[in-house]
């Protein structure tokens, strides 16, 4: 594949959002080593599975919200709607993504491969909601912070609740920013019927839903910290994980939408990397 058809299909799925997601997965998965050791291709399978459910996903959405896309300006410039991929093709990356990911689970045990279509279908499910329900954020976060629960079980075999905790925070860390980044399209969403938070509640409201998604993101980090008895390392980066959560709600706020990327994109990306470079670090440290 050339690569400028490579750097396409990146921009359709948004591969650089992967940095979202991804350092929970192994920060999960760092966790998981202290409990049980894992091999190397359990962490090659897991990357695997993840950007396969991710690109599978991303697809479809794309694929579902083609004439929604179209009629947006904002996103009407994006691959499939601008016509640089057809709808064929995007078909075709959902079929392959999809069974790329169920392979990867079949490798990681039953229980993974038991689990992967019931993912998919939250994943997929995501798509429709904003057509109905002010609560597509949250189902959004719902499928997305499956992820540290999908690596544990991976990793381990078996579910420990301990996890939940930094599931529940990247679930409420995703739908708290997706909250923010809709509230670009607070006209087009009411113009065009759809169920976005800010469009129903208007801005101001869906802002403080986003700041308390936040607020129960550092209380659920911080109560992993007790869980798994990490240290220092870990608590010190939670002060500067809550301080740059706190740093987005200063940027984007009413009358001043034009922060929103620098929230989304930058900030968001060191939350994460941070993140795992705590985990990391502190079971380093510890041994």
């Amino acid at each position: 594949m050339p690569v400028r058809s490579i750097v396409t299909y990146g921009r359709l799925i948004k591969f650089s959002h992967t940095v979202f997601a991804l350092p929970f997965a192994l920060s999960a998965l760092l966790l998981a080593h202290r409990e049980l050791p894992v091999g190397w291709m359990t962490l090659v399978w897991i990357v695997v599975a993840m950007a396969g459910a991710r690109s599978a996903a991303m697809g479809f959405n794309r694929l579902v919200d083609y004439d929604i896309d179209l009629r947006n300006p904002r996103t009407a410039s994006r691959p499939l709607t601008s016509g640089e991929i057809d709808k064929r093709s995007v078909l075709a990356l959902i079929l392959a993504s999809s069974a790329v990911f169920i392979m990867a689970a079949a490798m990681l045990g039953k229980l993974c491969l038991i689990l992967s279509v019931p993912v998919l279908g939250i994943l997929f499910l995501y798509s429709y909601t904003k057509r109905f329900t002010s609560l597509c954020h949250l189902v959004l976060g719902f499928g997305i912070g499956l992820a540290p629960l999908g690596t544990w079980v991976a990793a381990t075999g078996a579910i420990d609740l301990r996890i939940l905790l930094l599931s529940g925070a990247l679930m409420t860390y995703i739908a708290g920013f997706d909250i923010l980044y809709a509230c670009q399209d607070v006209d087009f969403d009411q113009a065009e019927n759809l169920f976005s938070l800010p469009s129903r509640w208007g801005i101001p409201a869906a802002l403080g839903v986003s700041a308390l998604l936040h607020v129960m993101t550092a209380g659920l980090l911080l109560l992993t910290y007790f869980a798994f008895s990490l240290g220092t390392v870990y608590l010190f980066s939670l002060l500067v994980i809550t301080a740059l959560l706190a740093w987005e709600h200063v940027l984007v706020r009413p009358g001043r939408m034009d922060k929103i990327n620098i929230a989304f994109f930058h900030v968001n990306s060191v939350i994460s990397v941070l993140l795992l470079a705590a985990v990391w670090m502190d079971l380093w440290i510890m041994g």
